[in-house]
């Protein structure tokens, strides 16, 4: 595989998994994977938040660790990387509202670039105004927003992923393994 340049969205409250995962996964395989976060330079750590799935009608919230950035907001260009990943937590419920972040979303959909959102990621691309005509899934929670944009909610299980093109989604981090394998698949094509 030829290595990528990846960047990934992150903020405090980011889902422990779903950024330590992907992060560690992708750089182990010869990628380049810079981490970023509006208001935070390289260095600087964001919290994360472990969400997990114990029999109550949601998920539960508990403290993560510090996960620390190694790239500048300011400093990069959504043009500089070949990818974007989007991970959940409550992250992207607050990311949404911040114009740049939504630029850097268009710019990658627009790009045809290769995207990959987990969980609440996909708050990013429904702000964004992305997915109309998409088929998407993410936490159950988010269907309503896929479907108000005119994105297609695809309901799978907790384990399972859905592509649609150079787009590729998950509900929650139980399905890293077949998330970051369709990915991989569309990073290499």
């Amino acid at each position: 595989m030829t290595a990528k340049r990846i960047v990934v969205l992150a903020g405090d409250y980011v889902e422990d998994y779903e950024i330590m995962v992907p992060f560690q996964a992708l750089q182990m395989l010869g990628h380049t994977v810079h981490a970023i976060c509006p208001g935070k330079i390289a260095g600087e750590q964001v919290r994360t938040a472990v969400h997990d799935f114990e029999g109550d009608q949601t998920y539960s919230e508990k403290p993560g660790h510090r996960f620390t950035l190694n790239a500048s907001f300011a400093h990069c260009q959504p043009e500089q990387y070949d990818a974007l990943l989007i991970p959940g937590g409550r992250a992207p419920e607050y990311l949404r509202l911040n114009p740049d972040v939504l630029n850097w979303v268009r710019h990658f959909m627009q790009a045809n670039k290769p995207v990959a959102a987990v969980c609440h990621g996909v708050q990013l691309l429904t702000a964004a105004g992305v997915l109309a005509g998409r088929k998407v899934t993410a936490y159950p929670a988010c269907a309503p927003e896929v479907t108000a944009v005119g994105g297609e909610y695809v309901e799978v299980a907790v384990t399972d992923a859905v592509t649609d093109g150079k787009l590729v989604t998950a509900p929650a981090w139980p399905a890293h393994p077949a998330w970051l394998a369709a990915w991989l698949t569309v990073l290499e094509a």
